[in-house]
């Protein structure tokens, strides 16, 4: 039997087959739906035949119009009527009602009646034990019904976690929103509807987790996540662009990588992703202060410059890691920023900052003493390269500088 063509299934005599080694046997619907997945087709563009304009809810609809306006500068929006609004973002066509505006506009009879599945199960969790959750909440209206009202619920067992800064004591969020968010419009506009399971989210102390149905789509996998696009739900994603929520296609996981970076986090987690469902996790934990410390050090107009690749790298240089091959380009933006520094050939570590900030932090225990350096900081070269605890060592020995040369 040849191989099928993307996207379709072969059939024969009324069914659909597939090899099962030297047989051919009876395709499951599992099977199917991953074929169908194949062809790029947008569910969420299709026509759900037996909803009407009624099903659909005017407050959220309002909620979207003012996110349009917001983003756009588009005062004229304000004076459409919901129905042109809707028409204007192929949210339906005439007085046809496509998935899309359903899933994002519908209202609670409306998503029970015709796509109960798409409802958004929240829990907070304790602790780890199986049993009741502590609390739980089952948004079954259109997205802009509840996307705000999630993050709120979310928010207040969002626990501060504090650093010193000098005489300050400053606070980074359990939680960062933006992250939070990201995640929650992925799992939105890239789950697979044709699945008949929920998405959960589901809050603990330290953690969140997201779970969504259908797997990754046919062309991202764990090692590409970062750099292949492929939204499974394209109409959604189209009108969560127009209102500004989605700034870029495909920048969801990179923002979240970035913020969980930035404020010393685990990275984002997908560990459990399988074929069937997305499962990702949000770590909280701030690690190292002394990173968040140092970030804090650089212009934000320079911050918002550095790409993801950029990000990485200062996060493997904070925990004392090679830089992959791959990353090396990245090195002589950093360089101008003063991010990094030169220590040897081919090896880099970040700023004098960042082991002035460490070596607050470790003064009282001490380090072993290092060999003297034959240059200044600026320009720095040593006999041997020198690893990030010694560099930390080295600045202790200035507890109140701010920069040798």
């Amino acid at each position: 039997m040849p191989t099928q063509p993307a996207g379709f299934a072969i059939q024969w005599d009324g069914r659909f087959w597939v090899r099962d080694g030297d047989s051919l046997v009876n395709m499951s619907l599992d099977r199917l739906r991953e074929i169908s997945a194949e062809a790029g087709h947008d569910f969420s563009a299709d026509i759900c035949r037996d909803a009407t304009i009624a099903d659909l809810d005017a407050d959220s609809i309002e909620v979207f119009r003012r996110r349009w306006i917001a983003k756009s500068e588009n005062e004229q929006l304000a004076a459409l009527s919901d129905l042109q609004l809707l028409s204007d973002v192929e949210a339906i066509y005439r007085d046809d009602v496509t998935y899309a505006a359903l899933i994002l506009f519908g209202n609670r009879a409306a998503i029970r009646r015709h796509l109960a599945h798409a409802e958004v199960v929240y829990e907070y969790r304790s602790r780890d034990a199986s049993g009741a959750a502590q609390q739980r909440e089952e948004y079954s209206r259109g997205f802009f019904a509840w996307y705000d009202e999630l993050w709120k619920l979310i928010n207040l067992r969002n626990d501060k976690q504090h650093y010193e800064d000098g005489p300050f004591v400053l606070d980074v969020l359990t939680f960062d929103e933006r992250a939070v968010r990201e995640a929650v419009l992925n799992a939105v506009s890239h789950r697979n509807y044709q699945l008949g399971s929920n998405v959960f989210i589901r809050q603990y102390p330290m953690r969140i987790e997201i779970q969504s149905p259908g797997g990754l789509p046919v062309e991202v996998a764990l090692d590409n996540i970062l750099h292949r696009q492929s939204p499974r739900n394209r109409r959604i994603a189209e009108i969560f662009a127009r209102c500004g929520l989605v700034e870029r296609a495909g920048q969801g996981v990179n923002l979240m990588f970035e913020s969980a970076i930035r404020q010393s986090k685990p990275s984002p987690d997908f560990t459990g992703t399988d074929q069937h469902t997305v499962s990702l996790t949000l770590h909280g934990e701030m690690r190292n202060p002394a990173f968040v410390r140092y970030v804090r050090q650089f212009a934000a107009e320079d911050l918002i410059t550095l790409s993801t690749e950029d990000w990485q790298t200062l996060d493997l240089l904070s925990r004392e890691e090679e830089i992959p091959d791959g990353f090396l380009s990245r090195t002589d933006r950093l360089l101008d920023l003063g991010m990094i520094v030169r220590a040897g050939k081919g090896r880099f570590v970040l700023s004098e900052p960042y082991f002035r900030f460490q070596s607050e932090r470790r003064r009282s225990g001490g380090f072993a003493s290092m060999r003297s350096p034959r240059r200044s900081w600026r320009g720095i070269s040593w006999s041997t390269p020198l690893t990030g605890r010694q560099c930390a060592s080295w600045w202790a020995c200035f507890p109140t500088s701010r920069g040798i040369g």
